[in-house]
């Protein structure tokens, strides 16, 4: 069992979700997201959960679930294909090792645009067959975000999913407004500044009307997010749209709780730490990070080169004597442990800053 008092090690769903959000926005902490491509990636980011004490989402992107498998891909039909498949083998896979960790996780898929709902359709019913196997989902939570569209046909189409998801209690993650800059083949990058700013007024609606199908749903409110890291002061974050948002759904509902919502921060990686801890005082419960993972992942190493590139220009040859071998320098076990080892202490730090180390409850 986890240390983790009322939830069960392994991939956690439905009830044990919410509870763990409830106890997020009541304890003022945040659950670092990590998006994962393989099995080194999902292996450091449960060593940090493991070694800090913290509970983590991990999350596929359409992209990263394709490059799971391999990407072999040369047409549409073979790209959704693909990141079914590799979703679903990353998620199997999740699910067997957090056991070995003895670790609650939360299971993610990211950024769903309209092409790629197919995507979401195979794997809604994959978790569907896996429910009626195992009496739990695949995954936990998956994101559709059509914040490019009007918000009626945004809410429309996420209702519709929300309905799909509420007998197996999967959590729905939608977005209203959109995610500056660039990630993972979704390019926002020339959008006008304004539509990085969701309207209070939206998110009461998106409440009203996903409330009455199911309450297993979070929402990715923007507040000038942007993804990627940029200098200080190219991007303007508001988190008191957040807080906004809370006391106008909590007003119009007639709600006792401050923090109704359970909101998701996107593009967190660079953020400002006084932005990061305002955003959860509001009810942040989720906080995406991809960039800054993938820098740690590379500056690992890189480190590890600069260190021993005299070992690493060829198999045999080095400081040393010409004819002595490198194999131990080159060995793939050696420099991807470098590379977790950074994300491990980036992680650490992350912990820290969102304030869900050393969880116990």
């Amino acid at each position: 069992m986890s240390k983790f008092k009322g939830i069960n090690s392994g991939v956690i769903s439905g009830e044990e979700l919410h509870k763990v959000f409830f106890v997020a926005k009541k304890k003022r902490f945040a659950l670092a997201a990590i998006n994962c491509i393989d099995t080194n990636s999902i292996n450091s980011v449960l060593e940090a959960a493991k070694k800090f004490g913290a509970i983590v989402i991990i999350q596929f992107s359409f992209s990263g679930s394709s490059f799971f498998i391999g990407k072999y891909s040369t047409n549409f039909l073979d790209n959704i294909n693909s990141a079914v498949k590799g979703a679903i083998l990353g998620a199997k896979y999740v699910h067997e090792v957090s056991k070995y960790y003895d670790l609650p996780v939360i299971l993610h898929t990211d950024h769903c645009s309209k092409k790629y709902l197919p995507w979401i359709d195979s794997l809604l019913k994959y978790n569907i067959d896996y429910y009626k196997s195992y009496g739990k989902t695949l995954f936990t939570s998956h994101m559709i975000d059509l914040s490019n569209y009007d918000l009626k046909e945004n809410l429309d189409i996420c209702s519709e999913y929300l309905n799909k998801m509420y007998d197996y209690k999967i959590n729905l993650e939608l977005e209203l407004g959109c995610t500056g800059g660039e990630e993972d083949g979704l390019d926002n990058s020339s959008l006008s500044s304004d539509r990085l700013y969701t309207n209070p007024n939206d998110v009461l609606y998106a409440y009203n009307k996903l409330i009455n199908i199911s309450k297993y749903f979070t929402i990715a409110a923007s507040f000038g997010n942007t993804h990627g890291v940029y200098k200080s002061g190219n991007v303007n974050l508001s988190p008191d749209i957040l807080l906004k948002s809370q006391q106008l759904v909590k007003k119009n509902n007639n709600l006792l709780v401050d923090n109704p919502l359970n909101f998701v921060f996107h593009g967190g990686s660079g953020s400002d730490c006084n932005i990061i801890k305002k955003s959860i005082e509001y009810g942040v419960v989720k906080i995406n990070l991809d960039t800054d993972v993938q820098w740690s992942s590379w500056n690992g190493v890189f480190n590890y080169y600069l260190k021993n590139k005299d070992y690493l220009k060829s198999q045999l040859g080095n400081p040393i004597g010409e004819d002595r071998p490198n194999k131990k320098f080159y060995d793939p076990r050696v420099w991807l442990r470098c590379s977790q080892k950074s994300i491990i202490r980036y992680l650490k730090s992350i912990f820290n800053l969102f304030n869900c180390k050393n969880i116990i409850y």
